[in-house]
């Protein structure tokens, strides 16, 4: 990754064994600078666009494809927002059975219900009345529509058809079915989804990000401060 290329370095106190003195150094990449780009792209949302990651793209890919080299593939992590790349990339839809099966033991417990999620529900005038997708569970309940419009009817909207609830005080997920079941390996394939939607940015401004880039990781004036690219830590054990 040509990312590493663009940190400043910085002298670290040497923990090799066969160091000679406390004063023994060694020359490492600071890692830690990358966090001073939070900010930065914090507030830039508008140099971003969205972008669906395909299944089987990879970083250096997608840089291929937006920038015309792989070498940017740090950028579209950035961008991203990714810290760890292990977890917020999506793997490949063959790959979520046997991740879920790891991570639950077992097929009955892939299948086990995992949450519930809300239909949407309007009243006759076309108001919501309850938005759909609300993470609840098997106790969520809700005002019926003769106790809170007594002339008005609630309807049911899903994927299988609008459904007119019947007009009740209350209605629940066990007896009304106003939630749907999500089950654990529904989940699992819902946060793969929900990984491949990232921000890119946009290739006009791919050379300005890379110059701002090593400009807010370098090192400002301080009292280790050798160079912008080059900074050393204290001295830490003055015993040997």
């Amino acid at each position: 990754m040509a990312y590493f290329k663009h940190l400043p370095n910085i002298l670290y106190q040497s923990p090799l064994s066969h160091k000679t003195s406390t004063s023994d150094y060694i020359n490492v990449k600071n890692i830690f600078r990358r966090t001073k780009l939070k900010d930065y792209l914090t507030g830039s949302v508008s140099i971003f666009n969205k972008y669906i990651i395909e299944d089987g793209e990879r970083p250096d890919t997608i840089s291929e494809s937006l920038y015309g080299s792989p070498q940017y593939d740090f950028v579209v992590i950035l961008a991203a927002g990714i810290t760890n790349i292990n977890h917020q990339w999506p793997v490949q839809d063959y790959q979520i059975y046997d991740i879920a099966l790891a991570k639950y033991g077992s097929e009955e417990k892939m299948n086990e219900n995992h949450h519930y999620e809300t239909y949407e529900i309007k009243d006759s005038k076309g108001r919501q009345i309850l938005p759909p997708d609300l993470i609840v569970d098997v106790e969520f309940k809700m005002d019926g529509s003769s106790l809170r419009y007594p002339t008005n009817r609630f309807t049911l909207i899903s994927q299988a058809g609008n459904t007119q609830l019947d007009d009740k005080n209350e209605y629940t997920v066990a007896t009304d079915n106003i939630a749907r079941p999500v089950t654990n390996f529904e989940h699992e394939i819902q946060e793969n989804e929900k990984n491949r939607e990232i921000d890119v940015l946009q290739r006009g401004y791919l050379t300005t990000f890379v110059n701002d880039m090593r400009d807010i990781v370098r090192y400002d004036k301080h009292s280790r401060y050798i160079s912008g690219n080059l900074s050393s830590t204290e001295l830490t054990d003055l015993t040997t």
